[in-house]
This record gives C-alpha cells, structure tokens and sequence, in this order.
C-alpha cells in the first residue's frame, strides 16, 4: 500500500480554537499555556507505545494512514509546531512558512519508516517543543503570529491547536 491512496486532508482545522473536537473530545480553551509543556510530555509516552505494537505498519484500510505513518506526522507536527513557536518568540508577526503534510507523507515515506525510530524521533521533538513552551512566560502567550492563509495565532492558541493534532491522532490510532 501506498500513501498516494490516501486523501489529502484541506480541511481548516482552526475551528478546534473556538469548539470541542466531536470526534476526539478535546477542547482546546480547557488547556491553559502553562500546561502545554507537561501535557505534550504526558502524551509523548502513549505513542511510543502504539508505534511498539506489532501492527504499527498496518493501515486498517486502504485509506486511512497506519499507526507508523500518524506517529511520523505528529513527530513532524511536533518539530513544525516547535520552530514556529520558537519565530512567534524571536520575531514580530511572523508569517509561517506553508507545510504540505500530505506531500511530506509521501515524499519521507512514512509508509517504510522504522516505527521504533520514529518513537525515538517523536520523544526528541517531544521533549524539544515542551522545553520551548516551558520558556514562555506572561506577556509572551499573547505574541502573535499567521499562517499564508490569514489564520491568526498566539502562542496559546498556536499551543492549544497543536495538541489537539497530537491528542487527535491518539484517537485515530487508539492509544
């Protein structure tokens, strides 16, 4: 099997901002940006168990990414999250430079990746982008930032909509 089966997703997530996710539950203003750090922490070990199980290459149907492929997207998504964190701190307004998750997939072939590489991957991105949030303090949760797109984020929403990605494709992988 082959990434190109899978579909692109275009949708605009951003919604998770202002709604609970009815697929996974999470409620990104119930996240408060100081435990931004230690829930990406608490979460990194639940991966690192599903991409352990011996169908981490297994996509349950043609369409739909395996547990290795999800663990390679979220250890990217956390190295993505981290350096626009680390702009939305360093610099003014930045805008994000665009990420095509879907052209990544195919292009790192995330399909052939070794998922205990990928756990070891995704627990350095991990702890790198908690570090990161660990630093921010008082007026810096309210420093902005945007996405090509005209998507508005600070660094607590950018840290509220990035862990409902990690805790969403928990639940796609059900761990």
């Amino acid at each position: 099997m082959t990434n190109e089966e899978i579909q692109p997703d275009t949708k605009d997530w951003t919604w998770v901002l202002s709604q609970r996710c009815p697929e996974c539950g999470f409620t990104a203003t119930d996240v408060d940006g100081p435990a931004i750090a230690g829930t990406v922490r608490d979460l990194s070990p639940r991966w690192v168990s599903a991409l352990h199980r011996a169908d981490a290459r297994d996509r349950p149907d043609p369409t739909t990414w395996s547990t290795l492929e999800y663990g390679a997207h979220v250890r990217d998504v956390m190295r993505i999250f981290g350096a626009r964190l680390d702009l939305l701190l360093s610099q003014d307004d930045p805008l994000f430079e665009n990420w095509d998750q879907d052209a990544t997939a195919i292009a790192d072939r995330y399909d052939l990746q070794d998922p205990q590489v990928v756990a070891v991957e995704l627990t350095e991105a991990a702890d790198s982008t908690a570090d990161l949030f660990d630093s921010v303090s008082g007026d810096q949760w309210g420093r902005s930032g945007r996405r090509s797109n005209g998507s508005q984020f600070t660094v607590l929403t950018l840290g509220q909509y990035f862990l409902h990605d990690v805790v969403h494709h928990l639940h796609d992988v059900h761990a």
